[in-house]
């Protein structure tokens, strides 16, 4: 994999300056990226660029799981289509300066991310989160009366909430096969699911949403603006599936993106679903070659811990 990534350096380096014409300084692979490389190409003169690039050795998931809307999330085509329609939506992504093949050239956006802001300046954060908020009104606006992957077509049945509780029982059985805690408590995690399933009542229309915006998917530009990254999942489903993830990724700071009309009850079930998703995800990320396996490590735990907290109340 070494070679592998030395040579796409190389073809990282060569696109930028062709796209933007000055001499290359460096390139340094940025990271967090477990499905993509994204690489920060700094040139002698003016600012430098980052470029994305989607291949076989940049993708640590050791194999590709889920369908339809949860179908592993990588590639250009996903990633042009996604910020088309956020940018006419009028959600602020990274401008694009060029697509060619599999890699992608957009502008290095100077003010680092959002979740950094937390501990240095929470006033500033606190600012970037009511952009934030107001991105997603914007995406909760912009409704389908189908689900499914922006870019492809939407789909009405089965229910997000039947979608949601698929994947659920196949994460916590391959969560049960990695980790003996889940087995221990699978055949209550399964009932619980099911029940709390049971109780999601039919809906008609869907929002747009992000898929999985953490802070650390959000940069700040020199204007103080919140920018969307990593949007390949960007699809139309319940808002609800948003706001669980982005209660459990924002903290103290979710006060700021929480909004009225919700629906408790399948928030409810899907907060249960997405803790199985932050436990099997994880372990199976740890079986690749994935970088940063401490905070994987922690993902696990924390997410397994709540789990199991909610079988016991």
């Amino acid at each position: 994999m070494v070679a592998e990534l030395s040579a796409g350096l190389t073809e990282v380096g060569v696109v930028a300056r062709e796209v933007v014409g000055g001499r290359v300084a460096g390139v340094d692979r940025l990271r967090g990226g477990s499905k993509k490389g994204v690489y920060r190409v700094r040139f002698v003169d003016g600012p430098g660029v980052i470029v994305y690039r989607w291949a076989d050795e940049e993708d640590f998931w050791p194999e590709a799981t889920g369908s339809g809307v949860f179908a592993h999330a990588s590639g250009a085509g996903l990633f042009l289509a996604a910020r088309g329609v956020l940018a006419e939506v009028g959600v602020r992504v990274p401008r694009l300066l060029a697509a060619e093949g599999d890699l992608a050239v957009v502008e290095d956006v100077s003010g680092g991310t959002l979740e950094s802001l937390f501990a240095a300046d929470p006033a500033r954060a606190r600012v970037v989160v009511g952009d934030l908020a107001r991105h997603l009104g914007l995406m909760r606006a912009h409704r389908s009366p189908g689900y499914g992957r922006v870019g492809q077509a939407v789909v009405t049945e089965p229910s997000c909430a039947e979608v949601v509780l698929e994947r659920a029982l196949g994460d916590l059985d391959e969560a049960a096969r990695r980790d003996g805690r889940v087995e221990r408590a699978y055949a209550g995690l399964r009932e619980l699911l099911i029940e709390l399933r049971g109780r999601v009542v039919p809906r008609a229309e869907f929002g747009l949403v992000h898929g999985e915006l953490g802070p650390d998917h959000v940069l700040v530009d020199g204007d103080g603006r919140a920018v969307l990254i990593d949007i390949e999942g960007l699809m139309f489903f319940d808002v609800e599936w948003e706001h669980v993830f982005l209660r459990l990724r924002f903290g103290a700071f979710y006060e700021g993106l929480a909004t009225a009309g919700l629906d408790p009850v399948r928030s409810d079930f899907y907060d249960l679903a997405m803790r199985m998703s932050l436990v099997a995800g994880p372990l199976r990320l740890l079986d690749g070659k994935f970088p940063e396996r401490e905070f994987m490590v922690k993902v696990v735990e924390n997410n397994l811990r709540a789990a199991l907290e909610r079988l016991a109340s």
